[in-house]
């Protein structure tokens, strides 16, 4: 018997990998209800019924009632065309019309008379520029037959004393790090416009770069550290060279993703090296002021992101529900009316926390909102997850068993956003923020050296963390560079949602 139940645990085993492989592969594009478990069966509505008869009279000439139609969906902000307003920082030109002017005559009609429109038409043009470009100056020089002296034209105002200037550190950060182009595909894409930027030259940019934007990338360390709710995760990243800080029995290294809402503000740093996600954290915590109470840490289950694996910490533990889902669904195919039970229920929880989002409730009344409708679904989610376990309707080590097992071991964690106010649902959201790390890992494979590896997580740092607050990562990179002895000096009015007003300030006050 022992042995039988050996071998069923481990063809189960088998087959959910299996149909875990399957769903990766060719499953759906999303793990939503419907695309897992397939729309729910129509059921007829209820006939209406009379006294004295089990069914009602119908009308012979009356035309049969269609079912409701469904109202379209709304589109997704962001998607269709793509109009005037949508290129703010485009160069804008006025054309006027030559003949024109407020109270004259119109063209057409000999009684009308025509007026200025406050709104202009518009149209759009768009060209392809290459990355970088260069100019050459062609500076005079005359010399005396008699002496030998060469005398140069000077170079125009504003040309500057360096060959590459700030711009081109921007933009190759932008390109290396926010979109995960090689340096080699931009050399090669810099040949086919005749304007040659070989490697060697571009991580000598990058370098000295990522050491003017070091102070700014420390600050955003420190005030992340301040968050009230702070996410992390990790991923695998290779580091060709090696690391000068390995850790004892340990030899792979890793990307963590932090995101850190601090107020108004996110905030996303990347660190890279053997520290796992909850030890990366530990470190981040050590800037957090004294007197602030313990943040809200949101991650999955893993030991590695938790308090066991990384030491002390003073931290809220939540755990992701969406993680805690996906078990459910990746044995959907064996036991599908129990897993599509579990996502209703979570869906119902989902959509509370979609409202919440669309009304903007502030924490207490989301806290409230999902007490009074999420609660109930939880409890009763919970009093199902035991009675499949206590009642012996589920194998405990089937995959279903083991979800529900997994579910109910982190049930504290997984529900604390039905007792504390600021909480997620999920870790979704730094999931987001790994994939930078992702994309860069695919298409450059490693990091060559340890320094390479911390010049990109200054880059990926900064260019996500703008992104996140509505700021432009290539004029900020721009502003940093530029006026790094500032920066220097008070790093927190660079931040990028208050750079601006610095740069503001600073034109005033010249």
């Amino acid at each position: 018997m022992d042995t039988l139940a050996f071998v069923n645990q481990e063809l189960e085993s088998k087959r959910t990998s299996i149909q875990r492989l399957k769903f990766m592969m060719f499953g759906p594009k999303t793990e939503s209800t419907a695309a897992v478990c397939g729309k729910a069966p129509y059921q007829d509505p209820p006939k209406p019924s009379q006294a004295g008869s089990s069914e009602a009279p119908t009308d012979q000439n009356q035309e049969p009632q269609q079912p409701t139609e469904q109202r379209p969906k709304e589109k997704a902000p962001g998607h269709g065309r793509n109009g005037a307003r949508n290129y703010p920082d485009a160069d804008r030109v006025k054309v006027t019309r030559t003949g024109m002017e407020s109270g004259a005559p119109c063209p057409e009609c000999p009684n009308g008379k025509v007026y200025l429109q406050s709104e202009p038409a518009t149209l759009v043009r768009v060209k392809g520029v290459a990355p970088f470009a260069a100019r050459v100056y062609e500076l005079e020089r005359w010399r005396c037959n008699l002496c030998g002296e060469v005398f140069t034209a000077p170079a125009p105002d504003g040309v500057g004393s360096e060959k590459y200037d700030e711009t081109v550190a921007a933009m190759l950060g932008m390109l290396r790090y926010g979109s995960g182009l090689p340096m080699h595909r931009i050399e090669k894409l810099q040949q086919g416009f005749r304007i040659p930027l070989p490697v060697s030259t571009q991580w000598e940019i990058l370098l000295e770069a990522a050491g003017l934007l070091l102070p700014a990338h420390e600050e955003l360390a420190r005030q992340a550290a301040q968050g009230e709710v702070i996410h992390n995760d990790d991923t695998t990243m290779r580091i060709l060279g090696g690391t000068t800080n390995r850790k004892e029995g340990r030899k792979g290294t890793y990307t963590t993703a932090i995101l850190s809402n601090h107020g108004e503000h996110r905030i996303a740093l990347y660190i890279t090296g053997h520290n796992h996600a909850g030890e990366n954290l530990e470190v981040v915590l050590r800037h957090r002021a004294e007197g602030l109470g313990a943040p809200i840490q949101m991650s999955d289950a893993l030991a590695a992101n938790s308090v066991g694996e990384a030491g002390e910490l003073n931290t809220i533990l939540a755990h992701c529900l969406a993680h805690a889902r996906r078990r459910f669904v990746e044995v959907e195919e064996r036991f599908p009316d129990e897993v599509r039970h579990l996502l209703e229920s979570l869906k119902a929880v989902y959509t509370n926390d979609a409202r919440a989002k669309k009304e903007g409730m502030d924490p207490p009344t989301r806290l409230a909102f999902h007490q009074q409708g999420s609660g109930p679904v939880m409890k009763a989610l919970e009093t199902w997850l035991r009675d499949q376990i206590e009642e012996r309707k589920v194998e405990p080590n089937s995959g279903l068993g083991q979800a529900i097992t997994y579910m109910r071991k982190h049930w504290k964690e997984l529900t604390l956003f039905l007792r504390e106010p600021m909480a997620p649902l999920d870790n979704s959201i730094c999931e987001r923020v790994i994939k930078r790390a992702i994309m860069h890992r695919k298409n450059s494979l490693f990091y060559k050296t340890e320094t390479g590896a911390r010049t990109g997580d200054a880059f990926m740092s900064l260019i996500h963390t703008a992104e996140l607050n509505g700021a432009q990562p290539f004029d900020y990179l721009v502003a940093l560079q530029r006026n790094h002895a500032l920066v220097e000096e008070n790093p927190g009015e660079w931040m990028p949602w208050n750079y601006l007003d610095t740069l503001a300030g600073l034109a005033l006050a010249s």
